[in-house]
């Protein structure tokens, strides 16, 4: 998408913050609200952070600052500013509704979905509240098990047992088709924006995000045939345990569980009605990015 192509003034701001403890909290907080104010800006957080604020601030300062439910935070404001890493990018994109433009701000040592850093972020700021910012939109991928739980989202989704380091096999099948039984450590599937995590260090491939895809990484698996597979993102895979292991785990981006055993089976595919809108940072490809955070490709003078 090309700047501007929302067309739309951006007045009330949702604010998520990295959910664990954040370096310099108070300050950066207080910076924000008092910068975002001046520009008459509102500004809103999560109801749950009242808890962490009352160690923060004095009560007058807690009147003063918008809380909101989880419900109304990702839906129904014009802006979702992201404050952490990637996985509160992550935790962001599950919940917010396709059409709010979300800002990645990497306030982390890695973070490689989060595009803005925090030595940047007001500059990025001031251009995005201007109108002056592009976007691009991502589909989501669901998890859902036979079981009937709920249908979770994900960037990043991993098989693996959490007792005594043993083997287990599983069948994964695309569209109905075999494509092996792997036995090993376990498998992560991965979207292309989720290349360079875990799939990554478990050997798979880096993969462009605008690449239509979907990564299949065997953790150490027992057959040296079992390489990463690339598949159309608009695959159906489906995963069944097929040997007498009680329960393996699902982790997705390394925050929700789902307990797997025999008899159930995993559906993951793409979601058409759910896609999230991220805001660009137009300073940085992705190979600059590849670069700039892994050492990628860089000549030494």
């Amino acid at each position: 998408m090309s700047p501007n192509d929302l067309n739309k003034e951006i007045e009330n701001i949702s604010v998520v913050l990295k959910p664990n403890h954040m370096d310099d909290l108070e300050n950066v907080v207080s910076n924000l609200l008092r910068w975002l104010k001046r520009r008459k800006k509102n500004v809103f957080f999560s109801e749950r952070e009242k808890e962490r604020f009352a160690k923060l601030f004095s009560s007058k300062k807690i009147n003063e600052i918008n809380f909101l439910a989880d419900e109304e935070l990702y839906k129904q404001n014009d802006l979702i500013i992201s404050m952490g890493g990637d996985g509160t990018l992550l935790g962001v994109c599950r919940k917010a509704s396709s059409s709010i433009p979300i800002m990645g701000v990497n306030l982390g040592r890695l973070g490689f979905i989060a595009e803005f850093s925090k030595q940047d972020f007001y500059e990025k700021l001031s251009l995005v509240l201007a109108g002056k910012y592009s976007t691009f939109k991502k589909h989501l991928f669901s998890v859902k098990t036979s079981k009937g739980d709920e249908k979770l989202f994900f960037n990043d989704v991993v098989f693996s047992k959490n007792d005594i380091a043993r083997m287990f096999t599983i069948c994964v099948e695309a569209d109905g088709e075999h494509i092996y039984d792997l036995s090993g450590d376990g498998l992560i599937i991965s979207t292309t924006m989720g290349s360079t995590a875990y799939s990554l260090a478990a050997g798979g491939p880096i993969v462009h995000p605008s690449v239509s895809a979907l990564l299949l990484t065997p953790i150490c698996p027992h057959s040296l045939t079992h390489r990463p597979i690339v598949v159309n993102e608009n695959s159906r895979l489906s995963i069944k345990l097929i040997d007498q292991t009680p329960t393996i785990t699902l982790t997705l981006d390394g925050q929700n569980t789902i307990e797997f055993d025999k008899g159930c089976e995993v559906y993951i595919e793409k979601d058409t009605k759910r896609s999230i809108t991220l805001i660009k940072n137009n300073d940085k490809t992705y190979f600059h990015t590849l670069k700039e955070k892994f050492v990628h490709g860089r000549r030494e003078i």
